[in-house]
């Protein structure tokens, strides 16, 4: 099979055969639209170094067409859509814009069946240290600072994309089929009017429009019968082996042959199971210091056994984690087949490609200047934001890991292959074996023969040295034949295996599996929840007062408070038991270099005169036997 694309009749059955059942929590005002509309209700516009964005076609004049017609620009310049702007904004505040807004609410209400808006789930910062409560506080503070997309901007986006929904109402995906490293692989791509993670459901960030993916994998046995394998979810920080799960497993929910994907509320992320997500993303740090942090961690882990206070299973080079939920609950809307709303036919991105997918480099909405990139808005679907090619795209085996998995039918002809090359080595090895063991047993007779004759000394280390070389080489020429032929026999028992259903462990590939939220931290009391919202602020207050009232005592006073604080949140957590273990196993390393360092030359001396003690013994009492 050849890489390529798939005719567009055979791309849409597919798509439709096995396209996904979205599952939304209660609250989420935006679904998975048609771009066309979008980008008629937006304005496109171009920021060029050093100078001030201009509007290249205003609201109204923009279409699919002339989006792709863009010319190109001078290095640095960002092409970016506007969905909202100010007048929107001041459009919100009147009073026929916050009717609408409030009949959209309503409406939203009505769509989920009349359940209630949504609420936040308990103890997202309760369930992260100091650290990561820490670096949330410098977020939010930063959030002022730094480019973002205007508060106003959810509740303007809500209106306008109520106005496009008014129209017609519709929920649709974009799709692609294409045939790829060996797999045929169904892309459906999901496009949002807006991400308000940050201002609806208190996560990290908004921006204008949101590109999201859900991937299948499908073999073709020489029957022709297309069989689904795997499927992969994009989610937020995870790649490649993470992303993807195997068909078989009970984990990938169905409805008959349609994947279930429950939906982050606002971030539009995408996970296997319903629940509430903790996802820490990572602040990066210098590599001197997360290398000393790494260090030191991990002796407080190995060597000394003592709890952390943070998830070990993944650490990277960043120290500082910011705490988010993500809420996939699935209570709200259902899109799919049977579902509360049906799918609109696919928009085919096939090849060749549409001109609005690969002619458009720029951003699909507001560009913020965000050095975090967090709040500017995505690029289309062939590109990421710098402009480069998206993999996901490209490669969107490579972008799931399974560039290194081949197809059901592919590793059996690998498998044979493999045999038949270890086989054919192994006549090779044998001849070579056979041929090296005979010249070794020559050897050996003429070296026992030669041995002891002082006139023949040169002939004997020439032959001495030539049976020691030629055994070395006969030893790992029989090493290697056995290392084939457990390989071979490996392979044999794996193509075996294969070609009786059986496709091994589910999980191996799995380095980090995202997991939702367990019922013990969801009960997280709201004594504790408010010592964590209340922690680091009053932390920084205590730490203010203490530098300012009580300099003359400012070790001391500093060392009881943060004792407090840490034995505070060690009893709010149910850990003060570890924190009192990890307090004494502290308090005797400190002791015990504070010994050494008093008695480095004493201990050196007590030390030496014990060795020699006990050697004095040992040979005393092997003298007795």
């Amino acid at each position: 099979m050849r890489d390529g694309g798939v005719d567009p009749e055979a791309a849409e059955a597919l798509l439709r055969r096995f396209e996904p059942v979205l599952r939304f929590t209660r609250g989420e005002q935006f679904y998975p639209m048609d771009v066309e509309p979008y980008v008629q209700a937006c304005s496109l516009w171009v920021r060029r170094n050093g100078e001030q964005s201009v509007c290249i076609l205003p609201r109204g004049e923009l279409t699919l067409d002339n989006l792709a017609q863009q010319p190109r620009d001078d290095f640095g310049a960002v092409h970016y859509l506007r969905f909202t702007d100010p007048k929107s904004f001041r459009e919100v505040y009147s009073r026929g814009a916050r009717a609408e807004l409030r009949r959209r609410r309503q409406l939203t209400q009505e769509n989920e069946g009349g359940k209630k808006v949504f609420r936040a789930g308990k103890g997202r910062l309760a369930r992260v240290g100091y650290t990561s409560r820490f670096a949330d506080a410098l977020y939010e503070v930063a959030l002022l600072a730094r480019g973002r997309v205007p508060g106003e901007s959810t509740a303007a986006a809500s209106v306008a994309y109520g106005r496009i929904m008014d129209e017609g109402e519709h929920y649709g995906y974009h799709g692609r089929v294409l045939r790829h490293n060996g797999w045929t692989v169904l892309q459906y791509w999901l496009f949002y009017a807006f991400n308000d993670w940050r201002s609806g459901f208190f996560g990290a960030n908004d921006h204008e429009a949101d590109w999201e993916k859900i991937m299948v994998y499908l073999s073709e046995p020489e029957a022709g019968e297309f069989t689904p394998e795997w499927v992969a979810y994009a989610a937020h920080e995870y790649t490649g082996d993470n992303l993807r799960r195997r068909w078989d497993d009970p984990e990938v929910e169905k409805v008959k042959e349609h994947p279930v994907v429950y939906v982050g509320a606002g971030s539009h992320a995408s996970f296997y199971a319903p629940g509430e997500y903790l996802t820490e993303l990572d602040i990066r740090v210098p590599r001197p210091m997360s290398k000393a942090s790494r260090a030191v961690r991990g002796f407080w882990r190995e060597k000394l056994r003592q709890y952390s206070g943070g998830n070990t299973g993944t650490e990277g080079p960043s120290f500082f984690h910011i705490p988010f939920v993500d809420y996939a609950r699935g209570d709200g809307l259902s899109v799919g087949p049977g579902q509360d709303r049906e799918w609109d036919p696919p928009r085919l991105m096939q090849e060749p490609e549409p001109p609005w997918v690969r002619g458009y480099r720029g951003l699909w909405g507001l560009y913020t200047r965000d050095p975090f990139e967090g709040e500017d808005a995505p690029a289309g679907p062939m590109y990421l934001r710098d402009k480069n090619p998206d993999p996901a795209w490209h490669d969107p085996v490579g972008w799931a890991g399974l560039d290194k998995v081949p197809t059901r039918e592919e590793a059996l002809r690998i498998s044979s292959v493999r045999q038949r090359e270890i086989e054919a080595r192994h006549e090779t090895l044998r001849a070579e074996i056979e041929e090296k063991s005979r010249r070794l047993k020559e050897l050996g007779v003429e070296t026992a023969a030669l041995r002891g004759r002082s006139h023949l000394d040169d002939p004997y280390e020439a032959r001495a040295r030539e049976l020691r070389e030629l055994s070395v080489e006969v030893a790992r020429l029989r090493a290697d034949f056995a290392t084939g032929e457990s390989i071979r026999e490996s392979l044999e028992d794996h193509a075996g295996r294969l070609e009786s259903g059986d496709h091994g462990p589910l999980r191996t590939h799995i380095t980090h599996a995202h997991q939702p939220a367990s019922d013990t931290e969801l009960r997280t009391g709201r004594v504790a929840e408010a010592w964590a919202a209340l922690s680091v602020g009053l932390m920084l207050i205590s730490l203010l007062s203490i530098v300012v009232l009580e300099r003359e005592h400012l070790i001391g006073v500093l060392v009881a408070s943060i004792a407090l604080f840490a034995f505070v949140e060690a009893g709010f957590r149910g850990r003060l038991t570890n924190l009192i273990g990890s307090v004494n196993v502290g308090l005797a390393v400190v002791s015990a270099l504070i010994l050494a360092y008093e008695f480095f030359w004493q201990a050196v001396i007590l030390a030496v005169l014990f060795i020699g003690l006990y050697v004095l013994w040992d040979n005393l009492r092997e003298l007795r036997r």
